[in-house]
């Protein structure tokens, strides 16, 4: 990013700060909070941090005089939220995370990987408030302001949860560690669950089977470890008859079919990519961590110029990011763009051709904060 573009964009994220109401978090005097600056040339990206405030006008005004690029606080709470190390801080509890990021799902044009992790940010709240029963009241849900979503959840029976906690919740959400034993034996329970994901998962699968041309199917089973060519032609021949054991939840078929045994131990496959399409894939790491740093509603992401927003639950399938989290206008400024791209924003798509183009300032300034385009 060339002088003049990072010029351009801090003229517009002040513009911003200058006119907008900040939201604070709650306990915002016992949060952490930390700063990446505008910084043309640096070698390396550095962050201000082990900063505490007293008061949402102190932390305004500290950000209106600042003009960060990226602004964040803690999930934690502290006793000494500016103290110089962590071990000084005091560590009182912290928030419950979890961060959706399509980069981590899928990769494609923008606005279909914020389509995507829609999806997973969805069924990760379903699994939340109806199979562990969280109050909707305690979660807070934030669009990034880049490509993803991130769920707070401040519970203060969840607050002292370590890592070890937090990692069994976020392995229950991504599906690892799944026990094949364990979700065909017994009756299914009433409501969702990972036994009627994975029992429903093993019929689709066999269901895909047998659509496939014989030679196919064959070889799709010859090509899993321990599957030979007799027990993949009787494996087929009874198909039919094993997904209806599937269908009716035979508890221990797994283990008296050596075939499906080897299809549902493979760590990846068919089988396996079917049944994880049925998690949330949140990022691991993000919820473990009990000292995490996390984007600040209301502030603006530096690697988008959107806005990092707060929506209700019930808002977020009719939520569109690139019209609902957009601040800039549609005043014609030029940029040089690195490459062709076709980019949907503010309810139109345009067709950019690489070079110098006309565009509206909102989308000006999410080219350039991508560093795909310099201001012209």
């Amino acid at each position: 990013m060339n002088p003049a573009t990072t010029e351009f964009l801090r003229q517009r994220f002040t513009e911003y700060y200058q006119k907008t109401i900040l939201v604070s978090p709650p306990s915002l005097e016992q949060r952490e909070w930390g700063f990446i600056l505008f910084n043309p040339g640096a070698a390396e990206t550095r962050m201000r941090r082990h900063i505490g405030f007293s008061s949402r006008d102190e932390m305004t005004s500290y950000i209106q005089n600042l003009i960060p690029q990226h602004a964040y606080f803690s999930t934690a709470y502290y006793e000494k939220p500016d103290a110089g190390t962590m071990a000084e801080k005091g560590w009182c509890g912290a928030d419950l995370i979890f961060d959706l990021d399509a980069d981590h799902i899928v990769r494609g044009p923008y606005d279909q990987m914020l389509a995507r992790v829609k999806e997973e940010t969805l069924k990760l709240l379903d699994m939340l408030t109806i199979e562990f029963g969280m109050d909707k009241k305690t979660i807070e849900l934030v669009f990034s302001g880049g490509r993803g979503y991130h769920v707070h959840i401040r519970d203060l029976a969840l607050r002292g949860w370590g890592s070890a906690e937090r990692r069994e919740l976020i392995d229950y959400v991504c599906g690892i560690g799944i026990d094949p034993a364990a979700m065909v034996a017994g009756n299914l329970p009433d409501g969702p669950s990972w036994q009627k994901r994975y029992r429903e998962t093993l019929a689709e699968y066999l269901g895909w089977l047998g659509g496939l041309p014989a030679e196919d199917a064959m070889g799709h089973l010859t090509g899993i470890d321990g599957v030979g060519k007799d027990s993949a032609a009787t494996f087929l021949k009874n198909r039919p008859d094993i997904l209806r054991e599937v269908r009716a939840r035979a508890p221990g078929m797994i283990f008296k079919n050596r075939v499906l045994a080897a299809i549902v131990a493979q760590p990846e496959g068919e089988f396996r990519k079917r049944l994880l399409s049925r998690a949330a894939l949140a990022d691991e790491p993000v919820t473990t961590d009990t000292k995490r740093l996390i984007r600040m509603p209301t502030s603006l992401h530096g690697g988008s110029g959107m806005r990092v927003q707060s929506l209700e639950i019930r808002d977020l399938p009719d939520f569109d990011p690139l019209v609902d989290a957009v601040v800039f206008g549609t005043r014609d400024l030029r940029v040089n763009l690195s490459f062709n791209l076709k980019m949907p924003m503010l309810g139109s798509t345009y067709e950019l051709q690489k070079g110098i183009t006309t565009v509206p300032e909102a989308l000006a300034v999410f080219l350039c904060a991508r560093g795909i385009a310099e201001i012209a």
